[in-house]
């Protein structure tokens, strides 16, 4: 049986994670689930999850990671299906998204392998402004490339269970984590990027990741280098557990 785990990151986002939850859980089947953590919201964020009475819903409450990346860190660790799928709390996946997701994890190419579908950028009131957020950021393989500008936005990303397994725990430096999640799977599996838009993904301004954020160049570089250092480290544990070789 193949199981789903949506991972849902939440904070503070009353305004606009039920029209999300309610966009996935239309896709979803009875045997899978959403995992939403929630990272110290002080507005209605946890009683609107409560009110949609879904038993596919386990909401994890009153965590204080105060970071979205240890925020999801801690849905992943919660998550029990053979496919994990990241979604942000005020975007909205439009009807193919699950299916397409199916489709391509039916006979995946590798053990740890993780998909990025396309998606439409929409603003606040769901109008489009951009057709493809490839297109617009330059979204693609390679590792160096993705390495010093990350184009692994983390609502594209689904991703095999055996991926997870040697993706966590997250590096405490880690920079954001689904760079974490991409160029791991560039080093160890196969990922794939699918031109087909399968979420609208809205940019607005009090949106928690934003892909224009620039940092200084020393202190990128010195975030780079210790990414890079622990992609390392992964790869050298992951190719021991293909040849069963002990650390």
């Amino acid at each position: 049986m193949i199981k789903l785990s949506v991972c849902l990151a939440s904070h503070n986002g009353e305004k606009y994670i039920r029209r999300q939850i309610e966009s996935i859980l239309g896709q979803l089947g009875s045997e899978d689930e959403i995992i939403v953590s929630d990272d110290s919201s002080t507005d209605a964020t946890l009683a609107i999850v409560r009110s949609l009475e879904d038993s596919r819903i386990r909401l994890f409450a009153n965590n204080t990671f105060y970071s979205p990346v240890f925020n999801f860190e801690h849905a992943l660790k919660q998550a029990t299906g053979n496919i994990i799928i990241l979604s942000d709390q005020d975007d909205i996946w439009l009807e193919n998204r699950v299916a397409l997701v199916r489709e391509k994890f039916r006979n995946p190419p590798h053990r740890w392998y993780l998909l990025v579908t396309d998606g439409r950028v929409v603003d606040e009131g769901e109008q489009v402004t951009h057709e493809s957020i490839f297109e617009l950021i330059g979204t693609g393989p390679g590792f160096f490339k993705n390495l010093w500008n990350n184009r692994y936005m983390g609502c594209c990303l689904a991703f095999s269970r055996e991926l997870l397994e040697i993706a966590l725990p997250f590096p405490r430096s880690l920079p954001m984590h689904d760079m974490w999640l991409g160029q791991l799977c560039e080093l160890t599996g196969v990922t794939e990027f699918v031109p087909v838009p399968a979420i609208l993904y809205r940019r607005h301004g009090a949106s928690q990741t934003e892909f224009r954020i620039r940092l200084r160049p020393w202190l990128q570089i010195r975030r780079r280098c210790s990414l890079f250092y622990h992609l390392l480290g992964r790869y050298r544990k992951a190719r021991m557990r293909i040849f069963k070789v002990r650390p």
